[in-house]
């Protein structure tokens, strides 16, 4: 991973968010977006990454919704910290909207930084949510993603 000076590029595995540089995969890609996605936004506070979130909205070529869109949505992006509340809740909450097959994107605070979110409590509450955890990786300096989705089969 690199970091650099607010407004440039930050590369993650390959994947570039905000600045102006560009690589083969950009970060909405990996995680799984395309344009013409609708994605859900839930839980933005300001202190929410926003060149992850101009990475997201520029690989679905759209603005994110929230949570009163009222329709159908192919992903959710869910910034969560240690201390919003109870995580089950946010994770049952999430797939209000969300179509079957699509993925929730927990992202939540490294572990070191203010408001971590402990590994061990995404773990437990997914399942109890219905909900399988996949992938976890870092997409900024501050934050990282996590990969959740319905078990096959459901």
């Amino acid at each position: 991973m690199t970091g650099t000076a607010e407004g440039a590029d930050i590369t993650v595995g390959g994947a570039t968010a905000g600045g102006t540089g560009s690589t083969d995969t950009s970060l909405g890609q990996r995680l799984g977006l395309t344009k013409g996605m609708v994605v859900q936004e839930l839980g933005w506070d300001e202190d929410v990454d926003d060149q992850v979130r101009v990475a997201i909205e520029d690989t679905i070529d759209a603005d994110m919704v929230d949570g009163d869109h009222g329709d159908v949505v192919d992903a959710v992006v869910l910034w969560w910290r240690d201390d919003d509340g109870d995580l089950v809740d946010a994770l049952v909450d999430s797939l209000t909207d969300l179509v079957a097959g699509g993925a929730i994107w927990l992202l939540s605070p490294k572990v070191g930084r203010d408001h971590a979110v402990d590994p061990a409590d995404v773990a437990e509450a997914a399942p109890v949510a219905g909900l399988s955890t996949t992938s976890t990786f870092p997409v900024s300096r501050d934050w990282s993603a996590t990969k959740l989705v319905a078990p096959k089969g459901r």
